[in-house]
């Protein structure tokens, strides 16, 4: 797979032109985890402006998912039995799972950010291994996703899975632990090595401690116990007092707002624009710099920011299109959201497991410093597992419904080719439809058609003059092989480098 060099050269300012299909399916696979055809279809023709106000509004209004039953529970609500107690738990983790899988795939931007964020403020279920924390955890992530990112810090910090994550429930005043210090400003806020010290961290550590109330009863929320906190005064940044966790994010936003806005701004740029923010002529620098002003201007508050980046010319430019890796949640959802399927609870398990076979455990990064992205997600072995997982996906849709390939393929050319009889009309809609800009050379395209065109149907079938049976030509809306040629064309473009791309 060839790796893409950004030569992205437009600005933050806004784009203006009406969305063309290209441009609003873009729109969609960034935001979201892409869309329908007809969702696209209405998109089209609307300005970025307006669009891009509306996806925000919804995000910012967007409740979080509601709490499940078992949302409280301790250790005491489970079975004394431990396998009955540990099926019980795997089981409220499938149930949590698929509603979280079901919220992805709504498409709305608050859990594109979501998602984006367990992966920023990163915990791993297998640490903590406590269902209530988990919810508690995601419950976070989508209030804030969208919201203040200074708030944002402040809470997730107190979740009681990232306090087992990074041990801070193991912070006390008389023996602190550094970890979660260390990550707040290596990975949270700040960047490795940018502009704090091993005091700082050191500091740090002592101002937070205190956190380690968990009761007598595992899976107990941490609570503050200030009988374990260090009161002695410490000095981060420069500040010396008898600091505590709020005053330390106050120092840390006081003292460091340009450092947090920079930081933060590459990596929203990163995942919504273009992996490289290094290129070589500096452009994406710029970019990155208007936001982070932005940022710091409106108090780090995440939504204008993500306004003027997805309104801008930079994000629509041609070079910021089809230059981003899917990722195994992508690869699924992108899937079922641009074939507009039939789905159910059950594909959205399927989802998360065969994520997980190509490197994508839901709710279970690899380490704290998150999936890599990107190059990350190809080698040989997972390469392969893609093409194979999505082939079953197809599969499992064509043995439920064969008629949903043709509708696929007649809602993809649009009602006034619904009776074409023209295979090319077909074939060019879907691979435009499944990939970001169509297939990379002409030979590549005459493969898709020879795909489409299935072994066992002679070449003049698609002649005009052609007759059998009483019956005249191949068409779109009528012929009985058009869901195995949709069913066949679709395996064929889901092994090819640009299907991999968003």
């Amino acid at each position: 797979m060839e790796y893409f060099i950004n030569c992205n050269s437009s600005t933050l300012a806004p784009y203006t032109d009406p969305l063309d299909e290209l441009r609003a399916a873009h729109l969609y696979r960034r935001l979201g985890f892409s869309a329908s055809v007809q969702t696209i279809n209405a998109a089209v023709g609307q300005t970025a402006d307006t669009l891009i106000d509306n996806l925000v509004d919804q995000a910012l209004a967007l409740a979080p998912i509601a709490p499940p039953a078992w949302a409280d529970w301790t250790n005491d609500d489970y079975p004394a039995d431990d396998d009955l107690a540990g099926q019980l738990r795997r089981a409220q983790q499938e149930e949590f799972a698929t509603a979280y899988g079901n919220s992805l795939l709504d498409n709305n931007l608050r859990d594109r950010l979501s998602f984006f964020w367990s992966n920023h403020f990163v915990t791993e279920i297998d640490v903590y291994n406590c269902n209530s924390f988990l919810y508690y955890y995601i419950n976070c992530l989508q209030r804030n996703a969208i919201g203040n990112f200074r708030t944002f810090v402040s809470e997730i910090g107190l979740t009681s899975a990232m306090l087992y994550y990074l041990d801070g429930v193991r912070n006390r005043g008389n023996n602190p632990n550094e970890n979660y210090a260390r990550e707040l400003y290596e990975l949270f806020t700040l960047g490795e090595g940018n502009n704090y010290t091993e005091d700082d961290i050191i500091e740090t550590a002592k101002a937070i401690s205190g956190y380690t109330e968990n009761g007598e009863v595992g899976c107990t929320q941490v609570t503050f116990d200030p009988t374990e906190f260090n009161t002695e005064n410490k000095t981060i940044f420069g500040q010396t007092g008898n600091w505590g966790y709020d005053d330390v994010i106050n120092i840390l936003f006081t003292e460091r707002p340009n450092e947090i806005a920079w930081f933060i701004c590459k990596k929203l740029y990163e995942f919504f624009v273009h992996p490289d923010s290094d290129d070589a002529d500096g452009n994406a620098q710029a970019i990155i710099n208007g936001m982070a002003a932005t940022f710091t201007s409106n108090n780090f508050e995440l939504a204008p920011v993500l306004r003027q980046l997805f309104k801008s010319q930079h994000f629509f430019d041609e070079d910021a299109i089809g230059v981003i890796i899917k990722s195994p949640f992508d690869l699924y959802m992108n899937l079922i959201k641009e074939t507009g399927f039939t789905y159910d609870d059950s594909t959205v398990i399927n989802v998360i497991d065969a994520s997980r076979l190509i490197g994508q455990t839901l709710f279970d990064p690899f380490d704290v410093a998150g999936w890599q992205r990107d190059r990350q997600w190809i080698n040989t072995n997972f390469i392969i597992g893609r093409w194979l997982t999505s082939e079953v996906f197809l599969e499992r849709f064509f043995q439920a419904n064969p008629e949903q390939f043709r509708t696929l393929a007649m809602d993809a050319v649009g009602a006034g080719d619904a009776n074409t009889s023209n295979p090319e009309t077909v074939v060019r809609a879907l691979v435009n439809k499944f990939t970001p800009k169509g297939l990379l050379t002409d030979q590549d395209f005459e493969n898709a058609m020879d795909a489409f065109k299935i072994d066992d149907v002679p070449e003049n079938y698609y002649s005009p003059d052609y007759i059998a049976g009483g019956l005249s030509l191949w068409i779109l809306s009528a012929s009985l092989e058009v869901p195995t040629q949709v069913y066949v064309l679709l395996r064929h473009l889901s092994r090819e480098p640009e299907f991999q791309l968003k």
